[in-house]
């Protein structure tokens, strides 16, 4: 499936803001589920851009504003092909015990994603190490997708994993958390994906970026579980990176002097061709 993405993202100040400085990470990446065909960043007000690979691999562009401006547009836009993959062949749970030593990044607490009785709080049940890993994954995606209510005026970028748990409220990032803090505890390495997703009206989360899940089978690979729409991450998800939470991976963040109290406007397309 071919997939063309523009997202932009401005930002308004009431007064001039200068030496504005922002990570971006827009840029789809290269693997074998999907094949970038064309990137491009565009920037106004003129501003310095450089680039680098981060711990995760994920291309980040730094952009740079010296000048007082009151305006800024930072625009991306990208062609991928993404590829069906086959689904992973059963395989047991207990032959994750030969690969957590080479994951631990993935099955350590991290801010959003805390150390807790997880599996407990979601109401769900532990497996066997007799089980079928994949088929577990599967089934817990589709619980999880159960248990929560997609609301994206329920919870906000800081909302704690906790108070999401109170009501089970919130959008794709929350979801993903949840998903993460249950896999951890049950000793599956697993990673926060961020990505887009193109929806065609009958999938939650394609109005920004999107979230989901890639958990560790032996002998497979890393295997993509969207918890927001029930689904195995496939070629409707464009991804752009992972890491460990949400901030590892964030579209855009960044710092400047002045401006007053900015406001920020997201657009983001994606448009598909089979």
């Amino acid at each position: 499936m071919r997939c063309e993405i523009r997202h932009a993202t401005e930002y308004h100040y009431p007064t001039p803001a200068w030496d504005s400085f922002n990570q971006v990470r827009l840029h789809p990446s290269q693997e074998e589920r999907q094949t970038v065909r064309s990137f491009h960043l565009s920037v106004t007000p003129d501003a310095e851009v450089s680039s680098h690979r981060d711990y995760f691999g994920a291309i980040v562009h730094h952009v740079h504003v010296h000048d007082p401006h009151t305006h800024l547009k930072i625009e991306a836009q990208a062609i991928v092909d993404t590829h069906a993959r086959p689904d992973p062949e059963p395989v047991q749970v207990m032959a994750l015990a030969a690969e957590r030593g080479r994951h631990t990044e993935f099955l350590v607490p991290c801010p959003r994603v805390p150390a807790g009785p997880w599996p407990e709080v979601f109401h769900v049940a532990r497996p066997d190490p007799s089980d079928d890993l994949p088929a577990y994954l599967v089934a817990l995606n589709t619980q999880l997708y159960r248990r929560f209510t997609y609301d994206t005026k329920a919870t906000s970028v800081s909302t704690p994993l906790a108070e999401f748990a109170k009501d089970g409220r919130g959008v794709c990032q929350d979801f993903t958390h949840a998903m993460l803090g249950v896999t951890r505890q049950l000793g599956i390495p697993a990673r926060y994906v961020s990505g887009y997703l193109y929806s065609g009206g009958e999938m939650l989360g394609a109005e920004a970026t999107h979230a989901w899940v890639e958990c560790l089978v032996p002998g497979y690979g890393w295997l993509g579980l969207d918890p927001t729409n029930n689904c195995m991450a496939g070629e409707k998800h464009v991804k752009i990176g992972h890491g460990r939470e949400y901030s590892d991976v964030s579209p855009v963040r960044g710092t400047y002097y002045g401006g007053g109290r900015g406001k920020m406007d997201v657009a983001v397309h994606v448009y598909s061709e089979q």
